[in-house]
């Protein structure tokens, strides 16, 4: 893309062809474009991706003289690069990704920082609140003083309180022996600790362990989750009621969903499905077929009424064929939820 990187320098016309480097990179791109070839335009600096698209938009006709001759001048161009390499510091790190230590990589970022201006602070600060606390719970307490001073002052209360007693009470104490130290002690531990917790490897999963069990359990029958956390809770209690607290089962959904999102979700929803669904909560009666009055009492009247017929209709549903409507309206609220199209309201458990 030697053209195009470089549509901003003039050039001498030539005989030829007399138009900008500007003009002939945009011509490129339309033949590109015309021929269905692949472009990586956003590698390119925003302001050249600007200006090109700017030039791309002026072109009118083209006559094949001077298209020949900026393809030809383009070809030779591209015939003359034998190698290409990354571009700065952050693109040959990219590049290295899977070859330099998680040290040598963090020392080059933290190097390349201090050379832009950059506070390897702005890294710690930006960590989440389990994040700080496991910082707290590791280093050393004047370490952790140094940190807790440049918190913000909510933040530092919150990790503060989630903290046990007595490591809270050193890490107070040592803030009040950091009126000596030097700011050149403060930016070598705001860079030590940047380097160790600011560019950790990016999990496989994005979710936690029971979040994912949980996920999976939403969408088993209720003999099989029943028998699973049975199970789990003999072998792991803590990580069974973190499952628990992660299942999202039918009779949860008027303590759950927002009365005003039933329309959302239920359109998501094939219809002989959600007939199926509610038709069999109703035969499972307690909370199950609470949930249907709360479903049915939060859409239009003349839907309620169509639906009511239909499962009146419906007659005897089979275990299997009613959990895994279920499931399916079940599978919908969490789609809702993770595309934040819904928000669930959170239990106590949740908040806890």
């Amino acid at each position: 893309m030697s053209m195009m990187q470089s549509i901003d320098t003039p050039t001498p016309p030539s005989p030829s062809v007399r138009v900008s480097r500007r003009r002939k990179a945009a011509m490129v791109v339309q033949l590109l474009l015309k021929e269905g070839a692949p472009l990586g335009l956003s590698q390119l600096p925003e302001d050249l991706q600007l200006q090109l698209t700017r030039e791309l938009g002026g072109l009118k006709v083209i006559d094949h003289a001077t298209l020949n001759a900026v393809i030809a001048e383009f070809s030779n161009e591209l015939e003359q690069v034998a190698l290409t390499a990354p571009d700065g510091v952050e693109a040959a790190l990219a590049a290295l990704n899977d070859t330099l230590s998680p040290r040598a990589a963090a020392r080059l970022r933290e190097e390349t920082a201090r050379a832009n201006g950059g506070d390897p602070w702005q890294q710690v600060l930006a960590l989440d609140v389990p994040d700080l606390v496991a910082l707290m719970q590791t280093e050393g307490t004047e370490v952790c003083a140094v940190t807790l001073s440049k918190l913000p002052v909510a933040t530092a209360a919150e990790v503060l309180g989630k903290l046990p007693g007595e490591r809270a009470r050193r890490i107070t104490y040592a803030v009040s022996q950091t009126a000596a130290v030097t700011p050149d002690a403060v930016a070598r531990i705001g860079a030590s600790l940047a380097a160790d917790y600011s560019n950790r490897p990016v999990p496989a999963f994005a979710t936690q362990p029971s979040q994912r069990i949980g996920a999976i359990l939403n969408s088993s029958g209720a003999d099989t989750r029943d028998a699973l956390l049975e199970a789990l809770g003999t072998d792991d209690p803590a990580f069974a009621d973190e499952v628990r607290k992660a299942i999202f089962t039918f009779p949860d959904i008027p303590g759950r969903v927002q009365p005003n999102d039933i329309p959302k979700v239920i359109r998501e929803v094939e219809g002989a499905a959600l007939v199926t669904a509610l038709a069999y909560s109703v035969s499972v009666g307690g909370e199950t077929a609470a949930a249907v009055d709360f479903v049915l009492s939060n859409m239009s009247q003349r839907m309620a009424d169509q639906l009511r017929e239909e499962m009146g209709e419906r007659g005897k549903i089979k275990k299997a064929d009613g959990e895994a409507a279920q499931a399916q309206l079940i599978g919908a609220i969490r789609a809702k939820a993770d595309a934040g199209d819904i928000t669930l309201i959170e239990t106590e458990d949740d908040e806890d």
